[in-house]
């Protein structure tokens, strides 16, 4: 069983707290001495096979530099003082337009976790005085970080839509972009239900925090004109840019080079400022990408080896031709793998190796195949001690030291979002 001693091998590691490259490298190592293949060869096997996410590791990039340069023009203060001013007495109000918001950096402004450390902080002492409970905030926020790109095609969200599908072209089941979306609409509704569960039912009532003075909002004259600056007009012309272009050509990268583009023309950042754009992009999003391309060598190394058959095999056996049976276990499983390297990005190109080929089996649609990857991918990245989607909001929530990571935000967004996301997810494989 090469697969799972590597698999579990891996997601042993990365508890553990190793780097998750250097686990992913191990697991590749170990699946392939299993499987009876020198290591030389194994190294061989994960380089040739990391071209496969070489699109992913570069719109990664990109974005980070989109986000430096977006940070750059100041547009995030006009925001936090709109925002600390108008919902003052409003607590539901306010959680959802933190989950809006952060629905927007993943899809129409596309910076990922880049603006919860310049939005969140100074809005604490907003926080304090409605007595909003935290774990209300970080659940719309993880919703924000996760919910988008798995429902829709565009940013973040193209990216896993594309990652999805390079996944399974390269398992067996030619699909297209356009064919990913619909099957994960139902999943997503389970995420809607849970973010609705969390804020009006269980983190509904008032919570006192102390009120630590960390830093108040102070809007400059400019700041508090009504008159917008010429250098966030370019960041939202960059935006509508960057969103056209990629919905037009399907392609990320593409779509963020010309927001770049806009922003330049507009002076959003200046032209001798590129290089530290792509140095700050490098530093926020490199580790990620680094990650995408070793886990599609991995992926590689899994298939190569033969050992995916085997395991499919053998699994047919077990399950017993199944299809809830199977379903519910592929979902476990992507649940642990999450959970261990912490981005459901990286965990696509690694499960779809052995998915694809046990749904051909069992006799799963393509569209309840997608379904299966794409939550058995997104599972676990909501509650993982690992994850950016948990480390993200804890950053912002716990500036002032009031905000545990495991007990206020992983273990709310786990129960909130990946239990309905094992629900509706095997709702979806069985009816599609």
């Amino acid at each position: 069983m090469p697969v799972v001693v590597s698999v579990l091998v891996m997601t042993v590691l990365c508890l553990l707290k190793l780097n998750v490259i250097i686990a992913l490298i191990i697991s590749a190592l170990v699946a392939g001495v299993l499987s009876g293949i020198s290591m030389t060869e194994s190294i061989s096997l994960l380089i040739a096979g990391m071209g496969g996410n070489s699109e992913t590791a570069l719109s990664y990039i990109l974005l980070g530099a989109l986000a430096v340069a977006i940070n750059k023009s100041g547009i995030a203060n006009r925001l936090v003082i709109k925002l600390s001013k108008s919902l003052k007495d409003k607590r539901v109000l306010f959680v959802l337009i933190i989950a809006f918001i952060s629905c927007f950096s993943q899809n129409l402004i596309p910076v990922h976790i880049a603006f919860i450390p310049i939005l969140i902080p100074p809005l604490l002492g907003v926080m304090n005085k409605l007595k909003i409970d935290r774990r209300a905030v970080a659940c719309a926020l993880t919703f924000g970080l996760k919910a988008p790109y798995i429902m829709l095609p565009v940013g973040f969200g193209l990216i896993f839509h594309n990652t999805i599908r390079d996944a399974l072209i390269d398992n067996g089941m030619p699909v297209t972009t356009k064919m990913i979306w619909k099957p994960l609409l139902i999943p997503g509704v389970g995420m809607i239900i849970g973010l609705l569960l969390a804020i009006f039912i269980a983190y509904r009532k008032p919570r006192e925090y102390e009120d630590i003075s960390f830093g108040e909002i102070a809007a400059t004259d400019e700041e508090q004109s009504s008159n917008m600056t010429k250098e966030e007009v370019g960041v939202l012309i960059g935006a509508i840019v960057a969103f056209a272009v990629q919905l037009l050509s399907d392609s990320l990268a593409l779509g963020i080079l010309t927001a770049l583009l806009a922003m330049l023309l507009f002076g959003s950042f200046k032209f001798k400022d590129i290089d530290n754009l792509m140095d700050g992009g490098i530093r926020m999003m490199g580790f990620i990408a680094f990650v995408m391309l070793v886990a599609s060598g991995y992926g590689n190394v899994l298939r190569e080896t033969g050992a995916v058959e085997a395991l499919v095999n053998s699994s047919v056996e077990l399950i017993g031709g199944s299809k809830l049976l199977g379903a519910i276990l592929m979902l476990l499983i992507g649940l642990l793998v999450t959970m261990g390297i912490g981005t459901s990005f990286g965990t696509v190109p690694i499960i779809a190796t052995f998915y694809v080929p046990l749904c051909i089996q069992l006799g799963f649609s393509p569209a309840a195949t997608i379904a299966l990857v794409g939550v058995a991918g997104a599972l676990g990245d909501a509650g993982s001690p690992a994850s950016d989607s948990t480390l993200g909001p804890t950053s912002g929530l716990n500036a002032d030291g009031q905000h545990d990571h495991i007990w206020d935000t992983c273990v709310p967004t786990f129960t909130f979002f990946n239990i309905p996301l094992l629900i509706f997810g095997t709702i979806a494989a069985m009816i599609l």
